[in-house]
């Protein structure tokens, strides 16, 4: 039998579920962790092979769709869903909205802010990695990917480039190219260590997600300080559902939900 994921003996006390898998998600998990008003769990979608353990009891594995979650969140009887799962997680995001509404669950989505163009940047800015790839040109280029490892195989179709690969797991199966450079490193990177790693290995494009946040910024900048051209993958639009940008809100908006009147001095 599973290990049940809620306490069973604080029937009293609201459930959160928090999808995860960003830095944001953890802080978040930290705080609440903290709170004995709440009985709140995580949820990781397993996509790396050895996850950072986490402060609340934590699931690893999807749910079989919008249907399986929203199933899970009326067994456990979860009182308010939270969506911290990564800016580009998209079928998640809308899954977890159709579960939402399908159960009526209560749900925020915590999404970190995107980047914006500074002086100085030279983005091209593309709606899919796909177009990412056709982005790069024919010439041939020594690109720095960091786009992280499920989407790399893309890149399978212009073989004509030097790559530099960057991922928290290998890239499985090996692409298929000629010339790539194969990193593994978890972030945050900083600027300083960026430029290093850009100027190392001659690097002239970078390919990255507009995924926000502080952890992987260091590459954006370091490429502006260097006058490098960055290929950005913007995000698609987001699920429709309530969000907040920072973890400060995120607590906020649960307190305001869950939390009794004459806790929040009403």
């Amino acid at each position: 039998m599973a290990e049940a994921l809620f306490d069973m003996s604080a029937m009293d006390r609201p459930r959160i579920l928090i999808l995860g898998g960003t830095t944001e998600a953890r802080q978040l998990a930290e705080r609440l962790a903290a709170d004995p008003r709440y009985d709140a769990a995580i949820s990781l979608a397993g996509r790396t092979a050895d996850p950072r353990p986490q402060p609340l009891a934590t699931r690893v594995g999807g749910f079989g769709g919008a249907d399986g979650l929203a199933a899970f969140l009326k067994a456990e009887n979860v009182a308010l869903l939270i969506d911290a799962t990564h800016p580009f997680a998209a079928r998640i995001s809308h899954n977890a909205a159709a579960a939402a509404a399908t159960t009526g669950t209560p749900i925020f989505a915590l999404r970190r802010p995107a980047w914006e163009l500074e002086r100085g940047d030279r983005w091209t800015r593309v709606e899919s990695v796909a177009e990412a790839v056709s982005a790069l040109g024919g010439a041939p280029r020594r690109v720095f990917l960091a786009i992280g490892r499920q989407d790399a195989f893309h890149f399978e179709k212009a073989p004509e480039h030097r790559y530099v690969v960057r991922s928290v797991d290998p890239v499985t199966p090996p692409l298929a190219l000629p010339d790539v450079t194969a990193i593994l490193a978890c972030g945050p990177f900083a600027e300083a260590d960026e430029i290093d790693l850009l100027e190392e290995h001659g690097i002239d494009v970078v390919v990255a997600k507009n995924s926000g946040g502080t952890a992987t910024y260091g590459k954006i900048a370091a490429a502006r300080k260097l006058g490098i051209e960055v290929i950005m993958v913007e995000r698609h639009k987001p699920a429709d559902v309530p969000s907040v940008g920072d973890c400060d809100e995120a607590l906020e908006r649960i307190h305001q939900r869950l939390s009794p009147v004459k806790d929040r001095g009403v």
